[in-house]
């Protein structure tokens, strides 16, 4: 709070005047500090959580586009993309495919999964045409929460 002496005379020096205002108080400084920690210490955990959450959420709207341009890719070519060239012939036409109209994606690569991994392609896959995965957080196989797969099956 600011607070204001009674000015005393009329002829007073900047500096006089300077000395006459003063500021906040240490109480009231550490009482705005408690409450913004408080506040802090409720808050951030709850949007801790939410982080990985939003990266899974990211991951399974990537693996959905990605999937819609294998599937424009089929449409135009007749066949899916093959093992050996993957997610790379979406933005960069393999030799032997014909009717090839990409790019399928709009970035040069294929886009890397929320934690910085490729994408696993499988052609054949095991639950569809083709499988595509990330592996999570932990960039292993299985796992729950943050380390949960994402699949393009489910």
């Amino acid at each position: 709070m600011v607070k204001k002496m009674k000015k005393s005379g009329k002829n007073k020096t900047s500096n006089q005047r300077a000395h006459m205002v003063s500021g906040f108080t240490l109480i009231e400084l550490l009482i705005v500090m408690v409450i913004i920690g408080l506040l802090a210490a409720f808050i951030a955990p709850k949007l801790i959580g939410r982080v990985g959450e939003s990266k899974q959420t990211a991951a399974k709207a990537q693996i959905e586009l990605i999937s819609t341009a294998i599937e424009i890719y089929k449409l135009d070519t007749g066949k899916y993309p093959s093992q050996e060239t993957g997610l790379q012939s979406l933005n960069t036409k393999p030799g032997d495919v014909q009717n090839w109209k990409g790019p399928y994606m709009k970035k040069d690569k294929a886009p890397k999964d929320p934690w910085g991994a490729d994408y696993i392609y499988k052609f054949p896959g095991t639950h569809g045409d083709y499988d595509l995965i990330s592996y999570g957080a932990d960039g292993t196989e299985g796992g729950s929460g943050d380390n949960q797969d994402i699949v393009s099956w489910e």
